[in-house]
């Protein structure tokens, strides 16, 4: 009887151990760093990608300013069909199983903006979009959810593709469009992918 009882006391205290280890390891999860330009010694490789690939003529600059931010900036035209400017990352082939939304800390001029994320490695492949739009002068977190991400393939969405699967994530990026002509600048300070939100 007595040996029967320490038995079960040493499966509880095993099954307590195991249950708050595994509860601890999931509340500790937290903000994974894709990109952080506070921290940043050096200029990751991002690409301009405007309208002139089509005729346009808008401009965009992707720089680093020390240890503070990075800025793209430049100016939207319309002329000749145009009327976007964009930059991306180099691959950064994240596996982002396990969260849920990309956090950014940004301080915009008032435009909107959509931040861009590619599954894919060629340029042809979808380009999952989601919009924030900025307050002038201030520096603001947006949490953008991946099941709010939309496909898109040169402007038109895309109907017949898969959700954003976070798996699989091989660039990200920023695009200013929607006919906002004139000059832009947005300040970034970090690019983070989220965990889950507690209830």
């Amino acid at each position: 009887m007595t040996s029967t009882l320490a038995r079960f006391t040493q499966l509880i205290t095993l099954f307590a151990l195991t249950f708050g280890a595994s509860t601890m390891k999931a509340d500790t999860v937290t903000d994974k760093a894709l990109f952080d330009f506070q921290a940043a010694t050096h200029l990751p490789a991002w690409e301009e990608v405007n309208d002139d690939v089509m005729g346009g003529v808008s401009t965009s600059h992707f720089e680093m300013l020390t240890n503070d931010c990075a800025v793209f900036s430049g100016t939207v035209r319309l002329e000749n069909n145009g009327g976007f400017a964009s930059v991306r990352s180099a691959p950064v082939r994240e596996d982002l199983t396990g969260f849920t939304a990309f956090f950014l800390r940004v301080r915009g001029d008032g435009c909107r903006y959509k931040f861009s994320v590619r599954t894919g490695a060629g340029f042809d492949t979808p380009l999952y979009q989601c919009s924030f739009t900025t307050k002038p002068g201030e520096w603001e977190e947006h949490r953008l959810a991946f099941s709010d991400f939309v496909p898109t393939f040169r402007g038109r969405v895309l109907n017949d593709v898969p959700p954003l699967n976070p798996a699989k994530v091989n660039s990200v990026g920023f695009l200013i469009s929607d006919k906002q002509a004139g000059p832009f600048r947005l300040e970034i300070g970090c690019i983070k992918a989220s965990p889950p939100m507690k209830p």
